[in-house]
């Protein structure tokens, strides 16, 4: 704790010797942030310069990708500034906006892909009703709620760890997590358990129970239906199964660690924790812009127009 500024400063532990791997880690740090920016701000860019692609299911794949944009801003630029310093810290309500920040990106990624599966389950298995039921309104209306709700839950999660007395000042992570910040606290944190298992709840289970209901009932139309149709509803809803699954399998692995993190070893527990901010965000725009043929397409069409230009010049 700093009493000559009166901020309260908690220190970030959590580096694996730092001191021998500083440049390597910042370096390996700095390549993943950047090709994150350009992998998904490519992506982003192809849909919202192309009018044929203003559709519901490219409109939800461009949110879902400024969501991670959103999400690795809010981790990567103060690791990257935390790998140049000596003693890497952070103040007690920039740790707070940080928690708050990262876990609203991820309860926003797994409202994104529930709605995702909504459009792909109304598009496979009642096609005649979609451009009733998925309207742009309904679009704007679910995009809202997408980002609305995770930061309403998040703001009172704020509220109760705010009210906590801390009597403990170092953290063994790299970045700022609700849980972390709750264990620094000496006080009655019971509340704030009920709540975090509340909102782990509330924000995780609905999503996961509707997309498999979503994908159980995508199945049993495309059983009863022509090869040629499989192969267009895979080719739809494969990148979505994919990425959902990676997001729930590398959450999961981030709520295990935060809670059991002194029963594993430190290298494989700082691993787990950053796993949720570094593959979703690296593999969207990989598996978006390989595996949607019209997005492919487009990125194809644009490099082969920007060689062309270079030859030309």
């Amino acid at each position: 704790m700093d009493n000559f500024t009166n901020v309260t400063l908690l220190t970030l532990e959590g580096y694996v010797e730092l001191e021998k791997y500083r440049y390597v880690y910042f370096v390996i740090s700095l390549a993943v942030y950047l090709l994150i920016i350009c992998c998904n701000s490519v992506i982003v860019s192809i849909i919202y310069s192309n009018k044929c692609l203003h559709e519901p299911m490219y409109i939800f794949i461009a949110a879902l990708l400024c969501n991670a944009l959103c999400g690795t801003s809010g981790f990567y630029p103060k690791l990257l500034i935390d790998l140049l310093s000596e003693r890497p810290a952070i103040s007690y309500e920039g740790c707070i906006f940080q928690a708050f920040w990262l876990y609203t990106y991820a309860a926003a990624e797994f409202t994104l892909l529930s709605a995702m599966a909504y459009d792909r389950y109304v598009s496979i298995c009642k096609p005649l009703q979609y451009a009733t039921l998925v309207k742009m309104s309904t679009v704007r209306k679910l995009l809202f709620i997408c980002w609305f709700w995770p930061s309403c839950q998040n703001s009172i999660t704020v509220i109760l760890i705010h009210r906590l007395q801390l009597c403990k000042y170092r953290m063994m992570r790299i970045y700022c997590s609700n849980y972390a910040i709750v264990k620094l606290s000496c006080g009655d944190i019971t509340a704030n358990n009920f709540f975090g298992l509340f909102s782990l709840t509330v924000m995780v289970f609905p999503p996961v129970i509707f997309v498999i209901y979503s994908y159980i009932r995508i199945l049993d139309v495309c059983l009863k239906n022509s090869k040629d149709f499989r192969r267009k509803a895979l080719q739809t809803c494969f990148p979505h199964l994919l990425l959902f699954i990676s997001f729930s399998v590398t959450a999961c692995f981030e709520v295990i660690n935060s809670r059991f993190e002194r029963n594993v070893p430190h290298l494989f527990a700082m691993i787990m924790s950053v796993e949720f901010i570094v593959i979703p965000p690296l593999l969207n725009p990989v598996v978006y812009g390989l595996k949607m043929q019209e997005i492919f397409n487009r990125i194809k069409k644009m490099l082969q127009t920007r060689k062309t230009h270079v030859f030309k010049e």
